[in-house]
């Protein structure tokens, strides 16, 4: 039986929401407006399941980016399908943006690295490679200046993602005609790749219990670091 699967992606200012049935692409909906995720991300999900003939019930599972991206996006994402899912008893999965973003450059012939911006100088990066038609991470996701990151390159590469657009000029200084990069369409994550990453993980049972769904920041956010600072600066005295 084919799976009803429903995908979000709000890891960035282009949030987007996927309808897939198995393998095929329903519909999909990508906007990069200044309104909020929040304000946004309802009607556009009940927009595709009204256009399909389709009620919240008849889905069979949820997916949905769990980061790295924005922290506010992220948990708008992740709270979101955590009330879809409870509400009508429904299977979630999660997948890494930089991931997703990865597929949507198949079999490159050079190396692949996803940059997301992290602001404060620092990008979300991961490298890929490729195995059985499905982008695979070779290391760690990480969050770094792009300096660091460049060092350890060297061979021909191909940049995707927000934050290789941003430090674009530093790269190609660093790795002159070694750097290539992709369309400017292709620079923003997309609902129906992570889709393709949500399936698989559905028949792989990789499912999360909505108790322990949460988002994955990667770098602490700047309440933790206040609040780290404060324990820091005031120990406790036993």
């Amino acid at each position: 039986m084919a799976e009803y699967l429903l995908t979000l992606d709000t890891s960035t200012a282009a949030g987007s929401v996927a309808l897939s049935c198995g393998e095929q692409l329903i519909g999909e909906i990508l906007l990069q407006l200044p309104s909020t995720h929040s304000e946004r991300l309802l009607p556009a999900l009940q927009h595709l399941l009204k256009a399909a003939g389709l009620e919240l019930a008849d889905l069979d599972a949820f997916g949905v980016v769990l980061g790295p991206g924005s922290f506010t996006g992220l948990r708008v994402g992740v709270a979101t399908v955590k009330g879809l899912a409870l509400a009508v008893q429904k299977p979630v999965v999660g997948v890494s943006s930089l991931h997703a973003l990865a597929l949507q450059i198949p079999c490159p012939a050079h190396g692949l690295s996803v940059w997301l911006d992290a602001r404060k100088q620092e990008v979300y990066a991961g490298s890929y490679g490729w195995e059985a038609g499905l982008p695979v991470l070779t290391g760690k996701e990480v969050v770094a200046p792009p300096d660091r990151l460049l060092e350890s390159l060297s061979e021909e590469t191909i940049f995707i993602g927000s934050g290789a657009e941003v430090y674009r000029s530093l790269i190609v200084r660093r790795l002159g005609s070694r750097a290539h990069f992709t369309p400017w369409a292709l620079q923003q994550p997309r609902a129906s790749a992570a889709a393709v990453l949500a399936l698989a993980a559905l028949r792989n049972r990789e499912t999360i219990a909505l108790e322990v769904l949460e988002p994955r920041y990667i770098r602490p956010s700047e309440a933790e670091v206040m609040l780290s600072r404060q324990a820091g600066d005031n120990p406790i005295q036993g």
